[in-house]
C-alpha cells in the first residue's frame, strides 16, 4: 500500500487503521537546520520523508507554502513552560495544519487520477470547521460532516455550515462517538462500495503525518543545544495529535516524555494505571468538548506503536508493552472544576488567556512538575499545547474571567453569516440512505 493509496482510503477494507511499515528517520543535522527555517519548510523537510517518491520535489514545496501562510507562536509563559501557540490558522485550530496539508495532497493525486472522491468526516468541534474550510471548493473533492448537534459550540458551527458548494454538514442526535462510528461504519459497508469514499479524521494517515511537523518546530525554536530533549502537554480526545508528537519521536525529535492531558473522558489514564481498558460509553460532555472522546480513534495506532493489537471496538488483543508506555507517557485526567480555575489562574498571574483545551494541557503540566525532583527537569524543555483560539468559546471565557477575548479577523465575519445544515437522527441505515441519495 502506498501513501496516496493509503491517503485515499482513509480506513483499511477491514475496519482498521493505516500504519507504515517503518518510520523514516531526519539525521540530527537535518533537525539542527530547522531552527534556522520557516514553518513551510520545516512542512516541507519532514513530509518529503514520507511521499519522496509519490510528489515531485517542487510540487511538495508549492503546497507547504500555500497551506502554512500563517504564524505560528511559540511564546514564553513562566512557569519554565512555554506555549505553542496553534490557533492562527484560518479556523483558528491546530486541525488546520493537518487539514490544509492533506486536501491539497490530496487534490494532486486525484487531478493526477482524473477522478472524484467523497469525504466523510465525524468531528467533535475543531475538526469539522478545519476541513470544512481546507476542502471548500477544491476540484474532485466533495465533503460530508457530521457533528453532535449539542456538544460544538456556535461558533464551532456556523465555521461549518456557512460554506455551503461542495461542504455539506449534518447534526446527529446523539455523541461525537456516534459520528465516528457512523463514518467508519459507512466505510465497511458493501451497498457504498461503489462511492469512493475516504476520511479526514485522523482516522487517516494523511491527518498525523503533518501533525508530526509542529512538535520538531517548537524544539527548534526553544531548544538551545542540540540533542535537548522535551516534554510536551498534549490535550487528548482522540489521540491523533499524540500520534503526530509519537511520529516525530520516532523520526528523531529527542522527546523525554508526552503528558497525556485528558477531561473527563480518562479511559487512557484508567488504563495506563491499572492495564484495564473500558470504553465511557456515552462519552461525558466535558467543557474542553473537542476531547469528549469515550473511545479514541487513534488509540490502536498507538497500541501498535507499543507491539500491541487492539480492534477497532477497543478490545486488546494482544498487550502492548504496558512498562515502556508508562515510562514515556504522564497521564493525566483534568476535572471540569479544575480546568475553569486553571483558566482563571492563569489570567490572574499572567494575563494569559488560555482557552479549555489549553488549560487542561497546562494543568497537566503543572501537575507533572509539581511531581519531579529538580534533577528530573534538569536540561529539559516544556512546551504545552494550545489547539484552539480562547474567541471560539468565548461565553465560557466571559463568564470567568468577566473579559471577552478578542475576535481574529477570520472568525468575526462567520458570525454574520447564513447556516445550512440538516438533523438526522443517529441511525445508520437513515445515513446510509442520504449517502446513496446524494453521492451515488
Amino acid at each position: 500500500m502506498t501513501f496516496r493509496e493509503a491517503l485515499l482510503n482513509g480506513l483499511a477494507p477491514d475496519g482498521g487503521l493505516y500504519m507504515p511499515l517503518s518510520i523514516p528517520a531526519a539525521d540530527a543535522d537535518e533537525i539542527e537546520a530547522f531552527r534556522h527555517m520557516k514553518y513551510h519548510e520545516v512542512a516541507y523537510g519532514i513530509l518529503r520523508h514520507w511521499i519522496v517518491n509519490e510528489i515531485e520535489e517542487q510540487s511538495l514545496r508549492k503546497i507547504c507554502k500555500e497551506a502554512y501562510d500563517f504564524e505560528v507562536p511559540v511564546e514564553e509563559s513562566g512557569s519554565k513552560c512555554h506555549i505553542l501557540r496553534l490557533d492562527r490558522g484560518p479556523t483558528a485550530s491546530f486541525k488546520d495544519f493537518a487539514a490544509r496539508m492533506m486536501g491539497r495532497i490530496m487534490q494532486y493525486f486525484l487531478a493526477d487520477e482524473k477522478r472524484n472522491i467523497t469525504i466523510l468526516t465525524a468531528t467533535s468541534g475543531d475538526t469539522g470547521s478545519a476541513v470544512a474550510n481546507a476542502f471548500h471548493g477544491l476540484n474532485n473533492i466533495d465533503t460530508v460532516i457530521l457533528f453532535p448537534s449539542e456538544e460544538v459550540t456556535a461558533l464551532q458551527r456556523k465555521q461549518m455550515t456557512t460554506l455551503a458548494g461542495n461542504v455539506r454538514v449534518i447534526a446527529i442526535n446523539g455523541k461525537f462517538d456516534d459520528c465516528q462510528k457512523l463514518v467508519k461504519k459507512a466505510f465497511r459497508d458493501p451497498r457504498l462500495a461503489q462511492i469512493p469514499l475516504s476520511s479526514a479524521n485522523s482516522i487517516n494517515i494523511g491527518r498525523l503525518l503533518p501533525q508530526a511537523v509542529y512538535y520538531f518546530y517548537a524544539w527548534s525554536r526553544i531548544s538551545s543545544k542540540s540533542g535537548e530533549s522535551a516534554i510536551f502537554s498534549v490535550p487528548s480526545g482522540n489521540f491523533g495529535n499524540l500520534m503526530g508528537g509519537l511520529i516525530a519521536r520516532e523520526m528523531g525529535l529527542p522527546v523525554k516524555k508526552f503528558i497525556i492531558s485528558t477531561n473527563s473522558n480518562n479511559e487512557v489514564p484508567v488504563y495506563l494505571k491499572t492495564g484495564i481498558y473500558q470504553k465511557i460509553s456515552p462519552s461525558l460532555n466535558c467543557i474542553s468538548s473537542a476531547m469528549n472522546v469515550g473511545h479514541p480513534g487513534n488509540l490502536p495506532r498507538i497500541i501498535a506503536l507499543y507491539r500491541g493489537v487492539m480492534d477497532h471496538e477497543g478490545k486488546i488483543i494482544r498487550e502492548p508493552d504496558l512498562v515502556r508506555m508508562r515510562k514515556d507517557f504522564y497521564p493525566v485526567s483534568i476535572t471540569d472544576e479544575e480546568t475553569r480555575e486553571t483558566i482563571r489562574k492563569s489570567y490572574l498571574e499572567s494575563g494569559v488567556i488560555l482557552e479549555p483545551h489549553g488549560a487542561v494541557a497546562w494543568a497537566g503540566m503543572q501537575r507533572y512538575l509539581s511531581n519531579c525532583l529538580p534533577e528530573e527537569l534538569a536540561n529539559k524543555i516544556f512546551i504545552v499545547l494550545e489547539t484552539a483560539h480562547p474567541a471560539k468559546f468565548s461565553e465560557e471565557i466571559g463568564k470567568l474571567l468577566s473579559v471577552e477575548p478578542s475576535v481574529p479577523s477570520q472568525l468575526e465575519s462567520i458570525l454574520k453569516k447564513r447556516e445550512e445544515y440538516i438533523m438526522l437522527e443517529n441511525n445508520y441505515d437513515i445515513f446510509r440512505d442520504f449517502i446513496l441519495k446524494n453521492y451515488n
